[in-house]
Formats: structure tokens, C-alpha cells, sequence
């Protein structure tokens, strides 16, 4: 999807969101429980969980500034990020496993599995992440885009994902094959981390947003002024929706129920408004260059990252670290490393590039 007018708020929050994927993922993956639940790293990476969203919201505000709004162009671009995400699994999971010797055992039975067994292979390579939540929703969003005339066509689509996902969740009709797609749609077991349904609403979320936006003649200070009392007002129902029926209204972080999604949808929806208000306010601040940078290059950020983490559990351990300070460093570790490999890579395109427009000249040359 080609993008032809970037916004510098929307480039903040998408950065910022990319970076944060760090710290929140190494304390998943290398803490113990009891570190990830009573320290204060552990504290500040669970409040950081919470703007995963700010992603999706991004991703459907990002569709009104694409210039290749058909449902070809839309679905091309969802099967390209379905092979990134699955290709993903492969260099994270299976290639430890089948090179490296594997991951160790409280990896294995921390993901209900039995170590040794062959399905574990199949298990990772279809596990169901970020990855595969956008890929399939751009492909669901390419079938409709042409049906969603206006902005409130795309929020109330977004509330009809809220409030009846949760009755679906978890439905399967015990047949190979279709269970699995079941799950990536609504599932509520951990071989998908992010179902479809209900985690779409906050791509038509942004969707929403975006349309006004193009509605009030690319008025971008319209569309962030709007989101600060469409947060609020999101984040006082999902919080008396979830204080009437808790278990039913947010019941787990990646299975949501209807109030823990407002909820999230109200969170993220004010960081992305005070993500316009800072650059609003330090326009030329240096800092932010790391998160343009970031967002330009938020696809290869996020594999980068991803595979540095579970590669680093061969190093590290699973679910084993108790000392903040060793966490810290592994955190810092590894966004060096993830800038340095993007470093590396846009070097190496550039030298391709380069020799690509130099071998035509040579062989020209040599035949005159």
C-alpha cells in the first residue's frame, strides 16, 4: 500500500509503538512470573502491553493516505504481510529448533506442548500473531472497502466486532483445518494470540477517524481534536462495562470481551491524540527521528526484533530472569542489535542498488 502523504503524528505514535515491542517482549518471554508481576520493570512492561492496539489504530488510519485503495492492491498487500508473518514463525521458532538444537523444555510445556513430538513444529509455524491478525484483516478489508461508503458504516462495523466477538469465542466444529481458522477469526486458546475478531475493531477504529479526516478536507487537526473525546468517552464505558461483568467484559488480554476492548480502544485512541500534541508542541525535537525512523522501517523492525528475542532464549532462558538490571541490559541489547541489522540491510540494498545500475553501464561499455 503506497503511502503518499505522511503525517508526523501518525509516523510518532507508529515508532514509538514498534520500539516498545522490545522491552514488552523480552519481559514476556524472559522473565519469571513473579518478576514479570511484582517489579517495577515488570509493572511498567505490562503498561506498555496495553498500546499494542496503537498499531492497528494506526494501520486504519494509514488506509486514507494510500493511493491504492482496491480490493487487488488491498488483499496483494495482506497476503505479502500473511507470508512475512508465517515466514516470521519459521525463523523464530523453527529454525532454532531444527539448527540450533531447540528450545528448552519449559519453552516447550509453556506452550502446552510435549517436547520431542514433531507437532510442535506444525504448532509454531501456524501460530497466529500480529502478523497474521493484519495480513487476514487487510484481506477481509479489501472485500469490503468498497461497501464502506462512509465513516459510520466503518464504526459500526467496528461495534458490531465488539460486542458479538465474544460470542463467538472460542467456537469450533472439531474439524481439521477449519478449527484453526476458527481460532485465527475468534478463538480463545494461545496458539492465536490475536483473533480476528475481536482485535479488527481497532483497524476500523482508526478507519473511522480517517475518513472524517478526508471528509473535513484533510483537516488533521480535526481528526486528533476528535479523538480525545471519543477516548474518553470509550474508556469511561469499557470501565463500567467491565466493572459490571469483568470476567465476561475483558476476561483475557489477547481474548477480549467487549468493555476490555472499548477500554483499549479509549487508551489508545488518546496516545495517538497526545502523540500529535508532543509533535505538535517539539516539532524539531532529535528524539523523534529514532521513531520516524522506526515507523518508516516498522515491518523489518518488528521481525527483526521478534527473532532476536527467541533466538536470545537459547542464551537467556525461558520464563527464568530475576534480576531487573540483567533484563534491562537484554533490552537494551537487543534494540542495539535490531537498529544495527536494520543498519546492515539498508547499507546492503543500497550496494545492490548501486552495482544493479553500474552492471548495465559496464556491459554497454564493453560491447562498444
Amino acid at each position: 500500500m503506497k503511502v503518499n502523504k505522511r503525517v508526523d503524528a501518525i509516523d510518532f505514535v507508529r515508532g514509538i509503538s514498534v520500539l516498545l515491542m522490545i522491552p514488552v517482549h523480552s519481559m514476556i518471554v524472559y522473565s519469571t512470573m513473579d518478576t514479570w508481576n511484582n517489579t517495577l520493570l515488570g509493572k511498567i512492561a505490562q503498561v506498555l502491553e496495553k498500546g499494542t492496539p496503537m498499531f492497528l489504530v494506526v494501520m486504519g488510519l494509514s488506509f486514507v493516505f494510500s493511493s491504492r485503495l482496491s480490493m487487488k492492491n488491498i488483499i496483494k498487500r495482506g497476503l505479502s504481510v500473511l507470508a512475512k508473518g508465517y515466514g516470521l514463525n519459521i525463523l523464530r521458532f523453527v529454525v532454532p529448533m531444527i539448527f540450533f538444537g531447540g528450545f528448552p523444555r519449559a519453552f516447550i510445556e509453556g506452550n502446552g506442548l510435549t517436547p520431542g513430538d514433531s507437532y510442535n513444529l506444525l504448532f509454531f509455524t501456524l501460530l497466529g500473531d500480529i502478523l497474521q491478525l493484519a495480513g487476514f484483516s487487510l484481506i477481509i478489508m479489501g472485500i469490503i472497502i468498497k461497501f464502506i461508503k462512509n465513516k459510520y458504516a466503518a464504526l459500526i462495523s467496528a461495534m458490531l466486532i465488539v460486542f458479538f466477538s465474544r460470542e463467538l469465542s472460542g467456537f469450533r466444529p472439531g474439524i481439521v483445518g477449519l478449527d484453526y481458522a476458527c481460532d485465527l477469526l475468534w478463538g480463545k486458546t494461545y496458539n492465536v494470540y490475536f483473533p480476528i475478531f475481536p482485535w479488527m475493531s481497532f483497524i476500523l477504529i482508526g478507519l473511522f477517524f480517517g475518513m472524517w479526516y478526508q471528509e473535513r478536507g484533510n483537516d488533521i487537526r480535526f481528526m486528533f481534536g476528535k479523538m480525545l473525546p471519543f477516548g474518553i468517552a470509550f474508556l469511561f464505558i469499557g470501565a463500567g462495562l467491565c466493572y459490571y461483568n469483568y470476567e465476561y467484559n475483558f476476561g483475557d488480554y489477547y481474548h477480549l470481551g467487549p468493555g476490555g476492548t472499548i477500554i483499549l480502544m479509549g487508551i489508545n485512541l488518546l496516545i495517538v491524540w497526545l502523540g500529535h500534541i508532543t509533535v505538535k508542541h517539539f516539532p524539531k525535537y532529535k528524539l523523534f527521528s529514532v521513531f520516524y525512523y522506526s515507523s518508516k522501517n516498522v515491518t523489518s523492525f518488528y521481525l527483526i526484533q521478534w527473532v532476536l528475542v527467541y533466538w536470545g532464549v537459547l542464551l537467556f532462558g525461558f520464563g527464568s530472569q530475576t534480576s531487573q538490571v540483567k533484563l534491562l541490559l537484554i533490552i537494551i541489547g537487543i534494540t542495539l542489535l535490531t537498529f544495527g541489522i536494520l543498519w546492515l540491510k539498508e547499507k546492503g540494498v543500497l550496494l545492490f542498488n548501486k552495482n544493479k545500475k553500474v552492471s548495465p553501464k559496464i556491459i554497454k561499455e564493453a560491447t562498444t
